[in-house]
């Protein structure tokens, strides 16, 4: 999302409301009827996750949060390659987007643009009073390693930024070689945007020299939205100690301090995400198995790119296409609304295209605990419905 996260996309808010006809037959549950979301997020919950969102509460300075935070925190560096400091933040992953900017931008930053969510982390920084630069590209187009080292090699920039998993656009740069790169320039704080794909794609924080990694939970890792996650480097820190006015929400030496102190936050967090967080990394590292799920996730992106190479076209380059979502090029000008109304009817919901993309394409998330049967079954439908 991630991206920036997109709980606050104002496009994808107003669609799900426009999208209440649903009939009888569907499930309903606490007083909402439930419609399968393969939306960019949030993502699909399960019922037993839902249910840990609703155990006994515990003091956030007690030492059973400080056990709670002790077993989480090993298991998402697992998850990340990691051996950097976790921040675990009561906020959306805008928030930590927001963090990354206060406290890691000494002089000059360079951002990356490549659609909306990258777009926006731009903003924050500016609104915060940075000095920012930005590559650009056209929408449905990635980053590249070259475009990059074309402005480092200036030397003008202290920090660069990077949305991994574009959702507005289905891009995903490619991290890897802009890594390659990014290590000529030591000097040069590397923040990656893995809102939408954290937990879904493999991301090997410490060999990939990436200083802040940050994502909000309501996308790959499929919780209820509300938390936020961030791996942050030894670097990273470093630079903090130098930036003033870093604020005092998202000051990463507060957290720092916080948790070398007593293993806890600096405010009260949302415990009962935590919990839950715990129980859903235990269940995909312990049950399904994270390479599992980085393949599950590759199955579903394949079969929906096949399908949608056959029934339509692909919007963006296809030599960047993302892992967690495809976005497809409404090429037979169909009403992506009035498919959404008929979906809904049968209990499914997808995304319309953002912004100015909005009718022109349409969005299908792959991500978190969908399953590919569950892929099939949507495709499937819209199928029917377009007939």
């Amino acid at each position: 999302m991630n991206e920036i996260n997109e709980t606050n996309e104002i496009n994808e808010t107003n669609e799900i409301n426009e999208m209440n006809e649903t009939n009888e037959t569907n499930e309903k549950k606490g007083g909402i009827m439930h419609k399968k979301l393969f939306i960019p997020g949030p993502t699909e919950v399960r019922d037993g996750v839902l249910k840990e969102m609703s155990v006994p509460m515990i003091g956030h300075r007690s030492k059973e949060f400080s056990d709670l935070m002790l077993s989480v925190v090993p298991k998402i560096q697992k998850i990340l390659y990691t051996n950097n400091f976790i921040i675990i933040s009561t906020s959306s992953g805008t928030g930590l987007m927001e963090a990354a900017s206060r406290n890691t931008i000494k002089k000059k930053a360079l951002h990356t643009v490549c659609g909306a969510f990258s777009k926006r982390w731009a903003q924050i920084s500016k609104a915060n009073g940075k000095d920012v630069d930005t590559i650009e590209t056209e929408w449905g187009k990635a980053i590249t390693p070259e475009m990059i080292d074309e402005k480092l090699k200036t030397g003008e920039y202290d920090t660069l930024f990077l949305t991994h998993n574009e959702t507005s656009t289905g891009i995903m740069n490619p991290i890897e070689e802009i890594s390659e790169v990014v290590k000529k320039y030591p000097d040069v704080v590397f923040c990656v945007d893995a809102v939408s794909s954290m937990a879904g794609v493999k991301i090997e924080t410490d060999k990939l020299g990436v200083d802040v990694l940050l994502a909000s939970v309501q996308k790959a890792f499929a919780l209820p939205p509300g938390l936020a996650i961030a791996a942050v480097s030894e670097k990273a820190l470093k630079r903090a100690e130098e930036v003033e006015n870093r604020g005092y929400y998202f000051d990463f030496l507060t957290f720092k301090k916080y948790w070398d102190k007593k293993n806890q936050t600096p405010t009260t967090p949302s415990i009962s995400h935590i919990h839950t967080l715990n129980y859903q990394l235990d269940k995909i590292l312990n049950q399904e198995g994270i390479e599992n799920r980085f393949k599950r996730h590759l199955e579903m992106a394949e079969y929906t790119r096949k399908w949608a190479k056959e029934k339509f076209e692909l919007f963006p380059d296809e030599r960047y296409l993302s892992i967690t979502l495809t976005t497809v090029k409404n090429n037979r000008g169909i009403s992506v609304a009035d498919l959404n109304k008929e979906l809904a009817k049968r209990g499914a919901t997808i995304s319309n295209g953002y912004g100015d993309l909005k009718e022109k394409t349409f969005r299908i998330a792959h991500m978190g605990d969908l399953t590919l049967d569950e892929i099939k079954w949507l495709l499937s439908q819209i199928d029917e419905i377009i007939k």
